[in-house]
């Protein structure tokens, strides 16, 4: 499918966001237009095809005027952040994409892309999670997570040309918060959290926005739900150790009980909310590693789509040239 309109991304400026930016913006006939609160990465690329509006996504009439002459939706923007409560992820996470996907039904939108969360599947079954599997969220982020995916559904039955997005854990160029942080960048690792045998699910970046920009333009890909993850699933031990050599970065090899990280991240929260910043460790963050995190992605894979990055081992060992 090709777009002769205006193709717009939100959250632009962010670490997925930016990473679509500059991969849509390979193609100079293409019409960019990219809103975020924030635009210091995106005026690296000094482009004439790229339109900056700034705009807040929760505003209804800045959305009208950012949806205009628009064919094609990159909807990236939202909070991530596991220690926010839902009431304050809910005006993004959640109204923001009730107001979009209206707007973009009213203006027949050819494509909108939602960008959602492996979290909505909640913790781990013993089972590889597919998209027909039921959700249940467990933390707030998740929750929100999923409150906007259940409105996306109910605009695809309104005609809504939609797709939807479950990506797991996302690291590479440019990730410097959530948990792939420690996989795409040098850092001191200060242990192994638990027994550090529970199996990972990752992808590059680099996949997520070029697997988002192939299933836009595909004609069979709308109304479904896509897992992105790559076909490797490392024990958190392994991945560290990995990420240890990569970057050159100190890693302490002892073996730290998630019960004491859980206490050390509650003692670390306030601290990090007074310093404006995301807690380095989570507090349900640590929830996730008490149990194996498989990801199934044949869906993704049935569409012909072909992952750039499908090795954690091979992906960590060409981040040591960029």
């Amino acid at each position: 499918m090709k777009y002769t309109g205006i193709t717009l991304i939100t959250g632009a400026n962010g670490f997925i966001g930016f990473e679509l930016l500059k991969e849509l913006s390979k193609d100079s006939n293409l019409k960019i237009r990219v809103t975020d609160i924030r635009d210091d990465k995106i005026n690296l690329l000094k482009k004439p095809n790229i339109e900056l509006i700034k705009s807040d996504i929760r505003n209804q009439k800045e959305l009208s005027t950012l949806l205009n002459g628009v064919d094609r939706i990159f909807h990236v923007a939202g909070i991530c952040n596991l220690s926010t409560d839902f009431d304050r992820l809910k005006p993004i996470n959640v109204d923001a994409v009730d107001k979009l996907t209206n707007i973009a039904v009213q203006n027949s939108v050819k494509a909108y892309v939602h960008f959602s969360s492996s979290s909505v599947y909640g913790t781990y079954n013993g089972n590889p999670f597919k998209e027909t599997d039921v959700c249940n969220p467990k933390d707030s982020y998740a929750k929100s997570k999923y409150a906007g995916e259940q409105i996306v559904t109910e605009r695809i039955k309104n005609g809504l040309k939609a797709i939807i997005l479950r990506p797991c854990t996302v690291y590479g160029p440019g990730c410097n918060d959530g948990a792939g942080k420690v996989f795409s960048r040098p850092g001191q690792i200060a242990g192994i959290p638990g027994d550090g045998k529970k199996k990972l699910a990752n992808v590059r970046v680099e996949d997520v926005a070029r697997a988002a920009i192939y299933l836009s333009e595909k004609e069979n890909t709308f109304g479904q739900i896509y897992n992105i993850a790559d076909d490797d699933h490392p024990s958190l031990e392994e991945a560290l150790e990995l990420a240890s050599k990569t970057f050159g970065s100190k890693i302490n090899k002892i073996h730290i009980p998630l019960l004491l990280l859980k206490i050390i991240s509650k003692l670390e929260s306030p601290i990090a909310k007074l310093q404006g910043r995301i807690p380095d460790l989570e507090y349900e963050a640590i929830k996730y590693l008490y149990d194996d995190y498989y990801m199934d992605n044949e869906k993704l894979k049935s569409t012909g789509y072909k992952l750039l990055y499908p090795n954690f081992v091979s992906s960590m060992e060409s981040m040591k040239l960029i």
